[in-house]
């Protein structure tokens, strides 16, 4: 007579492989976040808000005096300074996410030993995960907002549609923070963050926050096309200027691959690096 092992039910299996990864409590994980950062560099946060805004008045209002009008990538006539707002207002989230999920997240994990003992507890490296990159959205928002009213006040929000622009900067944020602690997990001294930099820095340069993509070769062209941060440029553009087209899904589409594939490598890392 044949018998039969018992299966498992499928749900439980996964219910119990989520249960390892998630114990739904990231928001404890932003709570002590936020308070550390009430408490000793609240100051450096805001003063990262500035650099975006003296490149607006500087580039924007005083250079763009002698540019005049410049064309989008739909062909709209704009003028220099509400052509490289929305790119800077990309940047300001970029650059926001970025710092808070790479440089606070590597002393965490490497000095303070804080993911050590939080993965000690009930959390979960998802749980820590969400937590961080949710810190570091909040502060990439932040900086949009700020400088979304500065756009504003100085009228270069084209469309109505620039009301869109807030949820597009969060999910450019999203991104780069989910990415760049997925990076920040990998790397094991102070010297190696500089690539961070080394990288950040040509994106700020070349993903057509300051000129058109057009005034590039065909062959840099696609390269500067594959940059995450000319995703975030090319979809801010079209939403404060007015000029939509299809094309913004597709970058919507790159930044929720982008989000997806960072959360996946990041909850991976941590659970190999503290729980295997």
């Amino acid at each position: 007579m044949t018998t039969f092992a018992p299966q498992r039910p499928l749900g439980r299996s996964r219910s119990r492989f989520l249960g390892a990864v998630y114990a739904r409590n990231s928001g404890s994980v932003m709570s002590r976040g936020l308070l550390a950062t009430k408490s000793s560099n609240a100051m450096v946060v805001v003063s990262g808000f500035f650099e975006p805004v003296f490149y607006l008045l500087s580039m924007g209002i005083g250079l763009g005096a002698l540019v005049g009008t410049v064309a989008t990538t739909t062909g709209q006539e704009v003028s220099y300074a509400a052509f490289i707002a929305p790119g800077l207002l990309a940047v300001s989230a970029m650059n926001g996410a970025v710092y808070d999920a790479t440089w606070n997240v590597f002393f965490k994990m490497n000095y303070a030993k804080l993911y050590e003992g939080m993965l000690t507890t009930s959390l979960g490296p998802l749980d820590v995960a969400l937590g961080e990159i949710s810190l570091a959205l909040l502060r990439g928002a932040l900086y949009a907002v700020g400088f979304m009213t500065i756009m504003q006040l100085l009228g270069l929000n084209l469309s109505w549609t620039a009301i869109l622009a807030l949820p597009a900067v969060i999910l450019v944020a999203f991104g780069f923070a989910s990415l760049g602690m997925a990076v920040t997990s990998y790397l094991t001294t102070f010297q190696q963050m500089d690539w961070i930099n080394f990288v950040m820095l040509p994106m700020f340069l070349f993903s057509a926050t300051f000129y058109p993509l057009s005034v590039y070769p065909e062959p840099i062209q696609w390269v500067v096309q594959a940059l995450p941060l000319w995703h975030g440029v090319e979809l801010i553009r079209g939403l404060t200027t007015g000029a939509l087209s299809v094309a913004l899904l597709g970058h919507v589409l790159y930044y929720v691959v982008m989000i997806a594939g960072g959360l996946v490598f990041t909850t991976v890392r941590l659970r190999k690096l503290f729980l295997d």
